[in-house]
């Protein structure tokens, strides 16, 4: 497992579900301005940023080609590297296709599944938490599907114009429905905290990270751990923060 030691008065920072390019340019704009912001507030003490996964709404990485947008972003997680502070990016299932572009421009990692760290002395389970846990069998199958390599061959002959024109209103169809689903915490139910309850059972954490949920939650397991869900960034504007020894979720510009 690795191990990340803290340097002397900095912080690990967490954030996920941005949806860059959802619903549309005028209203993804306004929010990636507010991401700057928060990174801008946030640089002077962060040693390490974790994005975790659904940065955009939509994200294929052609051999050769990138979707237009988000220079903003983009920009600003390439000075925050070239100033040395880390970045890690976990996908997620809106942009799950990251290829290299991310490693080769940006000199930030990429993680496909969830990871296991050790924060000085504090153990964390993190990802984007996607396809975890029980049930939302249709979603497994559609991501297996996704990630086929025969799949993403296919799609990546058809023209950009057309392709992403066409994966970005289904992607808008998809989160639309998931929000009206989410906006509820069931407790127990969740397959989440199910998961995490699996995990607790072999191999004990103090905490557990993930997005996906778009619902900000801060929960108690067993044996003194918790579960923490991001929330997202088109409603909530929610984030976590590892201080050395605890992680707390709280809301940008409401503090």
């Amino acid at each position: 497992m690795e191990r990340i030691l803290l340097n002397n008065n900095k912080k690990i920072y967490f954030a996920s579900d941005f949806h860059l390019g959802a619903p549309n340019h005028a209203q993804s704009l306004v929010r990636e301005k507010k991401i700057i912001r928060w990174l801008n507030a946030i640089q002077h003490d962060a040693q390490i940023i974790f994005l975790v996964g659904d940065i955009f709404d939509f994200w294929y990485e052609y051999k050769s080609v990138v979707p237009k947008g988000y220079v903003r972003l983009l920009g600003k997680l390439a000075e925050l590297t070239d100033n040395g502070i880390e970045i890690r990016v976990f996908t997620g299932n809106h942009d799950m296709w990251m290829f290299g572009y991310f490693e080769e421009e940006l000199n930030i990692k990429v993680a496909r599944k969830p990871e296991s760290l050790l924060l000085n002395e504090t153990k964390i389970h993190i990802g984007h938490g996607d396809g975890l846990g029980p049930g939302d069998y249709t979603y497994k199958l559609l991501k297996r599907v996704f990630e086929n390599k025969i799949n993403r061959f296919l799609f990546s002959r058809i023209h950009p114009n057309f392709a992403i024109g066409l994966a970005k209103t289904w992607s808008s169809r998809s989160r639309a429905a998931e929000i009206k689903k989410e906006e509820a915490f069931f407790g127990e139910k969740e397959w989440l905290i199910q998961y995490c309850k699996q995990i607790q059972l072999k191999n004990s954490h103090h905490y557990y990270i993930f997005g996906h949920r778009h619902y900000p939650i801060q929960y108690a397991l067993e044996n003194n751990a918790e579960y923490i869900n991001l929330g997202e960034w088109m409603n909530y504007y929610t984030y976590a923060v590892f201080d050395g020894t605890k992680i707390v979720l709280k809301t940008f510009e409401n503090e």
